[in-house]
């Protein structure tokens, strides 16, 4: 519980400066009355506390008001991180043109008031004047020795300081008016940027996953079982934004891929068995040789771990709890919980779930986390099934990804020797989103040498 309040507070804080530094970018430095100001903030502020109600979601709302906060709530998460990125980007280029407009401001005011000047101050040697009544000769005979320090308009006098004023200020609103140009075109182009990124992002989250396929040599496959076919998925994720259409849609294609077996990798869903039962019901109709197995993510312990495994298993999917069994062909499928476990007791052990078996025989190891496969690797395990990262799902967030989860965030990979294949997930998680990194299904073919 302490732990869970700790990154609330710091998710909250970065939520909270995030929105200030919006407020600076958005608002502050592209509006000039205070009506516009006003609204701008308030807007900001309700977008904030919309983001913080999204993440205690169903903890506190229920899940009804979950679902419907959440879509909002995530998409603007979304539109954030990248107008974020895209500012940031922008932000160099535009302290440049302020740089610029304000040499600019600089050389242009004497200029200016030099001109201005010129232009109204009376010269000091006119030639031959015209007589003038005598109240007018002493009237110019006073401005000819005033020259350079005052003119007169309209009989009134004006000092040379004011002049300089003049200039002054009419430079200073120009520069302002050419900076809240700048600021406005920054504005504009970073949120046609991060709206466009985030309107494909959910084009590619919302769309069925893409079949992938591999093939992975394994130095132990007997030739007996060259060419087995694991269908691999993970991260599907049910909650407030996906539902039973979403797992039906990922059995029919599991199905379609005619496997001979299937591996459910964690993170199946967001909420409670309560919640979200009906939304996994379909399942039960997946269908392969030797059968569908299922090891717990990190989802799993924030959802119940103990009521999903049962529920898993009632629809026909079986958990592998840190143990192993044998597949035909001379290959043995073990699985291992998540390291999440390890805070609820149900921590992973990688001796309790190769122990017995025959080391000679080769063994794949169903693993949530990638992190998990040097732990595999000193066990002589042969190869690792993962999932977890979603490919880092939202660009640039695969390169953080990457940090807590070396070396290998998608794809084909190798750890001690030992070959690691990491899906992208069917699902999402967070924002309905994903840039760079579509949402997948795997058909992982082993080959004999």
């Amino acid at each position: 519980m302490g732990q869970a309040l700790l990154f609330l507070g710091a998710a909250f804080t970065v939520v909270a400066l995030v929105h200030y530094y919006l407020w600076r970018r958005l608002v502050r430095s592209t509006t000039r009355t205070k009506r516009g100001r006003r609204f701008g903030t308030w807007v900001l502020v309700g977008l904030s506390a919309l983001v913080v109600a999204t993440f205690v979601g169903s903890r506190v709302f229920g899940h009804g008001l979950a679902v419907i906060l959440s879509w909002p709530g995530y998409l603007w998460l979304a539109v954030m991180f990248y107008l974020l990125i895209a500012l940031a980007l922008l932000e160099l280029p535009a302290l440049l043109g302020r740089f610029l407009l304000r040499r600019r401001a600089v050389k242009i005011a004497p200029a200016r008031e030099r001109a201005l000047v010129g232009a109204l101050a009376l010269p000091a040697d006119q030639g031959a004047q015209p007589a003038l009544p005598p109240d007018q000769g002493a009237m110019a005979a006073d401005r000819r020795s005033n020259h350079g320090q005052g003119f007169l308009i309209d009989g009134e006098g004006v000092a040379a300081g004011g002049v300089a004023g003049v200039a002054a200020g009419r430079a200073d609103e120009e520069n302002v008016s050419r900076r809240l140009f700048l600021a406005r075109a920054v504005a504009i182009t970073a949120g046609l940027a991060s709206v466009g990124v985030v309107t494909a992002g959910v084009g590619s989250a919302m769309g069925p996953p893409q079949l992938k396929r591999v093939q992975i040599p394994l130095a132990k496959l007997p030739r007996s079982a060259d060419g087995l076919r694991i269908a691999l998925v993970a991260d599907i994720h049910l909650g407030p934004l996906r539902g039973v259409s979403h797992t039906r849609r990922i059995v029919d294609m599991v199905n379609g891929l005619d496997a001979d077996l299937i591996a459910v990798v964690g993170d199946l869903v967001d909420g409670s068995v309560a919640e979200l039962g009906a939304a996994a019901a379909p399942l039960r109709d997946l269908r392969s040789r030797h059968g569908a197995f299922f090891v717990t993510g990190n989802h799993e312990y924030y959802s119940g771990y103990e009521e999903w495994n049962d529920e898993v298993a009632r629809l026909g999917v079986r958990p592998l709890r840190n143990e192993w069994l044998e597949i035909s062909g001379g290959i043995d499928l073990a699985g291992v919980n998540d390291v999440t476990g390890q805070s609820y007791g149900d921590g992973p052990d990688f001796d309790k779930a190769l122990a017995g078996r025959d080391p000679s025989r080769l063994v794949v190891m169903l693993a949530h986390q990638p992190i998990q496969a040097a732990g595999a690797a000193a066990r002589g395990v042969d190869l690792q099934l993962s999932g977890h990262t979603h490919g880092g799902q939202m660009v640039p967030f695969n390169l953080i990804v990457k940090l807590a989860q070396q070396p290998v965030v998608s794809g084909l990979g190798e750890v001690d020797g030992m070959p690691v294949y990491v899906t992208n997930g069917a699902g999402f998680w967070g924002p309905p989103v994903r840039v760079g990194a579509p949402p997948d299904i795997t058909l992982v073919q082993l080959r004999a040498p």
